[in-house]
């Protein structure tokens, strides 16, 4: 019935869909197996694409040719850049979305992409024969072959939903969860766990009062995500905010008997930084009130995503303190919150192409990674899927590195630290994070792209033009003054220092207080000239003369860590060989088999003192 495919990913939600189109757009067959079509690229959570590290890892995955950008934009329903108040490392971009229009055109985007089949089925086992993935068997007993197998679970494996003292198994409301694949994981040899996650109840929106609330809408000067011209709505819609209270409070708390998490129902470890409205009264119960994000899920739908409200609680307990806040006295329960418990497989278990060690052709992406987050599971997936083709075509794989993109600091980090918590990316994770912002990602990684054939010579030409131009406008600015005359009056507009002769352009905009348009104010000249190129090329060279210092400090630390990010191991070296190591030195590092030195010296447990005697040893 089916042909033998080069790589089949199970599982259709962002990492899974990335996943099949990275690797079917470098040349593979791809066979895309999902539980349900209907729900493809589904989004669980939030209506919302982007944010604070996340917004910098979509603008990654569409600079190397994913698709995640591309659909956030045409689905976007409002659009703001986050921390703008910042230094340009913070900027992030995100965007709310149409939740329907979202899934709907992944499924078209990968309808449209002629190396992909679809079909809809449960995997219940991997095959596997002589230590490597060979395809699958489905629940319907077909046994489908392929070169190699990339699962992308979700929160599906042994999924359990808890809404107070009900329990039932389901990988999303309403949807059953898979079993069977975890259990012949561990018989393999694999070490698994558990984990948890939640999502809030949604509402009906017409019967909110918003005029209780506080109004949060869009930038006026809206960007996108892609580097593409991708058509994006001219329509934006509004969001509110709203605070909990201490009579909000006290009514969660007649609900927390019968709490899951508190009753200790719930072992799996849920995300730190996205608690459930439960554990938030718990953990800060001198706060009086929690801040409440009310969300469109869509332009034509009434259905209201309540962020910040995240709930296990008895559904009666979450109608009434929901009707409790300000704006939702009236408010109708479409589908109440809950919490689900799901199996992961701790990710030092792979290696960083994202193939396990144990199995191989065998790749793990997203929250079977023991991961949050749309972005950054769409991000291993893209990881994975070419990392799928080039294996099963004896190419040479791709790896990231941490100073060159979010992307490879995700993975870096999961494969070489592990994770006991949902991972969730944030900018402190990022030492180099001044090099890896939202506005460069283009510059950083479509070459790369390039080189794989992920993206056409014409979008690479984009880019060199981006640079060329860039570079143009600064040594414009090296080469070019402004009077006292002209500058002064704008100078005390901003309360900054007059000067007394003229300065150059680039020493002008170094001050905190200038922009590049205010000194165009005062430069005709130079107005015009910056009038020939488009606004994203201006920022580009803005960012490079105000911290150019900057980012030649930060590129002397990287050139420093170049010798050890460089310094390959063998995986297959004997750690027990080298008596000197520290026993726990030993232990990690057979288990993580490192590829570099400087992976090595990031590993939990692993001393300075013992990454001194494995250079003295590879020396």
């Amino acid at each position: 019935m089916f042909k033998k495919y080069n790589v089949i990913v199970v599982g259709a939600g962002h990492a899974g869909c990335e996943a099949a189109a990275a690797a079917a757009n470098l040349g593979s067959s791809v066979l895309l197996i999902t539980m349900n079509m209907g729900v493809i690229a589904q989004m669980s959570c939030n209506p919302a694409i982007g944010g604070v590290a996340k917004g910098q890892i979509v603008r990654e995955i569409d600079a190397m040719g994913g698709y995640t950008g591309i659909i956030a934009d045409k689905s976007t329903i409002q659009f703001r850049m986050l921390n703008r108040s910042k230094g340009p490392a913070m900027w992030s971009p995100r965007t709310q979305n149409d939740r329907m229009r979202f899934a709907e055109e992944w499924r078209l985007t990968l309808e449209g992409i002629r190396n992909v089949d679809m079909w809809q089925d449960t995997v219940k086992e991997i095959i596997v024969k002589n230590g490597k993935a060979a395809g699958v068997i489905t629940s319907l007993g077909i046994e489908i072959e392929a070169d190699s197998v990339v699962l992308t679970n979700g929160t599906f494996l042994n999924g359990v939903i808890h809404i107070g003292e009900k329990r039932f198994g389901g990988g999303r409301t309403g949807e059953k969860s898979a079993t069977g694949l975890t259990e012949q994981l561990v018989s393999l040899g694999f070490e698994s766990g558990r984990m948890k996650t939640g999502t809030p109840p949604r509402i009906d929106g017409s019967s909110l009062n918003y005029a209780l609330m506080e109004e949060q809408w869009g930038d006026e000067d809206r960007s996108r995500f892609s580097y593409t011209d991708v058509e994006i709505p001219t329509e934006q819609r509004c969001c509110w905010i709203t605070y909990t209270n201490d009579k909000v409070h006290e009514m969660l708390k007649t609900g927390f008997e019968k709490s899951p998490m508190f009753t200790g129902r719930i072992k799996g470890l849920g995300p730190r930084y996205c608690p459930s409205i439960e554990d938030k009264i718990n953990r800060f119960a001198e706060r009086d009130r929690h801040q409440i994000f009310v969300e469109p899920e869509g332009f034509r739908t009434n259905e209201i995503y309540v962020n910040g409200f995240s709930t296990s609680l008895p559904e009666d307990v979450q109608q009434k303190a929901l009707q409790l806040i300000p704006g939702f006295e009236n408010a109708r329960m479409y589908r109440p919150g809950y919490a689900i418990e799901y199996d992961y497989f701790p990710p030092m278990q792979l290696d960083l192409t994202l193939e396990t060690l144990r199995v191989k052709h065998l790749f793990f992406a997203g929250q079977i990674n023991g991961t949050t987050g749309y972005e950054e599971a769409g991000a291993q997936g893209f990881i994975a899927g070419i990392n799928a083709h080039q294996r099963v075509h004896d190419l040479h794989e791709l790896t990231l590195k941490r100073s060159e993109s979010y992307i490879g600091v995700l993975i870096d980090d999961l494969v070489t630290k592990g994770t006991e918590e949902p991972y969730r990316m944030f900018t402190s994770r990022a030492e180099h994070r001044l090099l890896l912002r939202q506005d460069n990602a283009d510059i950083r990684l479509t070459p790369i792209a390039y080189k794989l054939g992920l993206v056409s010579e014409e979008r690479l030409n984009k880019v060199t033009a981006k640079v060329e131009n860039t570079d143009a406008i600064v040594n414009y600015m090296k080469n070019n003054s402004v009077t006292p005359e002209a500058m002064n009056p704008i100078l005390e507009t901003v309360e900054s220092s007059a000067i007394n002769q003229k300065v150059k352009l680039q020493a002008m905009l170094s001050r905190p207080q200038l922009t590049i348009f205010d000194i165009a104010k005062a430069d005709e000249k130079f107005a015009s000239y910056l009038n020939q190129f488009d606004k994203e090329t201006i920022e580009q060279a803005e960012i490079s003369v105000k911290y150019a210092s900057y980012f030649e400090k930060e590129m002397d630390i990287v050139n420093r860590m170049k010798k050890m990010e460089d310094q390959e191991i063998n995986p297959d070296f004997d750690y027990n060989t080298l008596g000197s190591l520290s026993i726990e030195a030993r232990q990690k590092l057979a288990k993580v088999k490192p590829r570099t030195l400087g992976q090595a010296s990031r590993i939990s447990g692993v001393s300075p003192s013992d990454i001194s005697v494995l250079m003295v040893h590879m020396s």
